[in-house]
């Protein structure tokens, strides 16, 4: 079996083919190009190289029509068809998944970038053999997905695992109602948790205008500031996923995203996590997404493996 997924991502759009035991055949990327149109031809040339290239490289592929499988920024509403939710703007409103059947001529599976991560990392990563599985993903924004038992989890109206649009749970005082949300909302997880909120509360709080990365880096170095704004980010990421473990209670969480490069979160956030969770006890496993930036097109090529 020959599997093709896609991340389709903000800046990029990477194509990948797997053989049947998750070996890379073959990878390509470009720029995404910013417009629906081009977007499609796009998708539809990378599929093709990648095809062709896995099937030089295992001739006996030849004749095999590989699986296809999206995984996109925002989702399919269940009731439209259209999509909805995406940073890559141009995509809301249009028929994604049904615009690419007809371009690449062959049935296409589609589901949200964060799912194909948490998807990719419970059938062969982090969390490979874990029961329930909730994979955090913090970078420019904070988006998440849920698999048990092997399989996406997206509930009844697609939103499943959308814990970045949740409000900041247990808020003091001073964080609330918090900062308005590109939603509409007020003080959403987002807000706070994400690279961009994450440096926002910085700058607020200091007044200096700092990356995510560089605030790190000055919290490694001991700058005052910098630990107070990480303590304070970590607080609201372990109340958040406290909130996660008192609905969902999983086995392991996996992060993905920037912030999956920062160790100190997987030392320090179980003890902020604990408290908060509505039990006499509590335990999990938290890891970093072992492929990396690769999860993404890895779950969005498996979403073939899930029947």
């Amino acid at each position: 079996m020959l599997y093709i997924g896609v991340d389709f991502g903000g800046t990029k759009i990477e194509a990948a083919a797997l053989s049947a035991d998750g070996t890379f055949l073959s990878r390509q990327r470009e720029p995404n190009p910013g417009s629906y149109p081009a977007a499609i031809r796009l998708v539809r040339e990378l599929t093709a190289r990648v095809e062709t290239e896995a099937k030089i490289k295992v001739p006996e592929l030849t004749g095999i029509s590989a699986t296809i499988g999206i995984g996109s920024p925002g989702s399919v509403s269940p009731r439209t068809g259209v999509m909805r939710n995406a940073n890559s703007v141009y995509l809301n409103g249009k028929p994604f998944r049904e615009d690419l059947e007809q371009a690449l001529k062959r049935p296409v599976r589609l589901a949200n970038d964060a799912n194909c991560l948490a998807l990719s990392e419970a059938i062969d990563g982090a969390a490979k053999g874990a029961k329930s599985v909730f994979a955090i993903i913090v970078g420019t924004g904070c988006g998440g997905g849920l698999v048990v038992d092997g399989h996406l989890v997206e509930g009844a109206n697609g939103v499943a695992g959308e814990w970045g649009h949740m409000p900041l749970p247990w808020p003091k005082l001073n964080e609330y109602p918090g900062p308005k949300c590109w939603c509409g909302q007020h003080g959403c997880l987002e807000t706070w948790v994400s690279g961009t909120g994450f440096a926002r509360d910085f700058e607020h709080t200091t007044g200096r205008a700092l990356k995510g990365e560089e605030i790190i880096e000055a919290m490694r170095a001991g700058d005052r500031d910098a630990v107070a704004a990480f303590d304070r980010l970590l607080s609201r990421l372990g109340r958040g996923m406290a909130a996660i473990v008192n609905i969902l209670d999983p086995d392991v969480f996996v992060f993905g995203g920037g912030l999956s490069n920062v160790p100190e979160i997987y030392e320090r956030l179980p003890a902020i996590i604990e408290p908060y969770v509505f039990s006499d006890g509590w335990q999990a496993q938290l890891k970093p997404a072992r492929w990396g930036d690769s999860s993404g097109v890895r779950g969005a090529a498996y979403l073939w493996r899930e029947g």
